[in-house]
């Protein structure tokens, strides 16, 4: 293989094979793989605008039975500190989002064995009665393939109930590695790769926008990471001409601060800066069909998720006024609006409020500013 060869096919937008991928990201300099991520991301995006996100990321509750050994996050059925989110923690939560100038939340949680597709629609309903304007970015494909079994259901049934619902978009969560190998061991009562993948082909047959992530730097291969963007792009491939499919792809690192994988297996995030930017370089290198590639500042940092709009990011996610997953496993990072505007600015970029479907959003007029408690 030559690298030349594989770039210029790189930024005509081909397809390259996980083979000349992987093949790039073992041989070719760091410098190259920015360059050649960076033009393409110029061809996509050449108004110099980075985007970001005003959201919550709140969850629905903590009971959870998959299992996964890098979450800290879930507890088991009958658990004294187990919860489920009440109306008025969620009305406490999303006006005190809208006083900061967002309009979104983004509602996950675990795997409730005793929670049916019953209770999230009528949540959905009930938070889109009390307010009108929120954007509900909800669930995600292992929760949606986990009501679908309570159910006995299909998974475009329980997708068509939850959208009828109020459900505006789809996260990318719990993609993590989606080789199958890869979740029986870390995830072993998550849903399978193929589910994953099969949950987000009949959302985007419904025309629902969806997202993409990949948690790596835990027990896969460089060969599973480059099958799980090939399995991507596939699926983005499928997608109705008039859907928007994948929005954007999220990738980002394991966090494995007191994790069972951590304390049991031995398994540590070894990512280094260096390795993440390529990783995103190599992300937009190989998903020429999505759009967006956002750099993961909550799990890298400032200073690497600045290089990494150089890399062929064009957008810094959300200032998070809530994340409680990936905190737990020991993300420690935070930004507030101000913050985060000036990260973009601090590395040449021109900072764009956005919404979910990545449309431009004005500045609020009026926005309190979130205080962050290290």
């Amino acid at each position: 293989m030559n690298s030349d060869d594989l770039f210029q096919r790189a930024l005509k937008f081909e397809f390259l094979t996980a083979e000349e991928g992987q093949f790039l990201f073992s041989n070719a300099p760091t410098a190259e793989l920015m360059q050649v991520a960076n033009e393409m991301r110029k061809q996509l995006h050449q108004d110099n605008k980075v985007t970001w996100i005003i959201d919550r990321n709140a969850n629905t509750t903590n009971v959870c039975i998959a299992n996964c050994k890098f979450c800290n996050f879930y507890r088991i059925p009958g658990h004294a500190e187990a919860y489920i989110t009440t109306i008025e923690q969620y009305k406490q939560k999303i006006q005190e989002t809208f006083r900061y100038g967002g309009e979104q939340l983004l509602l996950q949680g675990g795997h409730h064995p005793d929670l049916g597709l019953s209770y999230y629609t009528g949540l959905f309903r009930e938070l889109k009665k009390l307010f009108p304007k929120l954007k509900l970015h909800s669930l995600g494909p292992p929760e949606i393939a986990h009501i679908t079994k309570l159910e006995g259901s299909t998974l475009t049934a329980v997708l068509k109930a939850l959208m009828d619902a109020g459900l505006d978009s789809l996260p990318g969560a719990g993609a993590e590695i989606l080789s199958d190998r890869v979740r029986r061991l870390i995830s072993k009562g998550k849903c399978s790769g193929r589910e994953w993948l099969d949950v987000m082909r009949a959302a985007h047959q419904l025309r629902l926008t969806t997202s993409a992530t990949m948690m790596f730097g835990h027990v896969e291969t460089l060969e599973e990471r480059f099958e799980h963007l090939v399995w991507l792009r596939e699926v983005q491939n499928e997608k109705p001409k008039d859907a928007k499919g994948f929005i954007a792809f999220i990738p980002w690192t394991f966090q494995d601060a007191d994790t069972m994988l951590a304390r049991l297996k031995g398994v540590h995030n070894k990512v280094t800066g260096e390795e993440y930017i390529r990783m995103i370089a190599i992300s937009r290198i190989m998903l020429p069909n999505i759009n967006n590639v956002q750099a993961s500042w909550l799990t890298v940092g400032k200073e690497v998720a600045q290089i990494c709009l150089h890399a062929g990011a064009n957008d810094f996610g959300s200032i998070m006024i809530e994340e409680n997953v990936v905190s737990a496993a020991g993300a420690p990072h935070r930004f507030t609006s101000e913050g985060i505007q000036q990260a973009i600015r601090e590395a040449g970029f021109v900072p764009q409020l956005r919404n979910q479907q990545y449309e431009y959003r004005e500045m609020p007029e009026v926005m309190e500013q979130q205080v962050i408690e290290y």
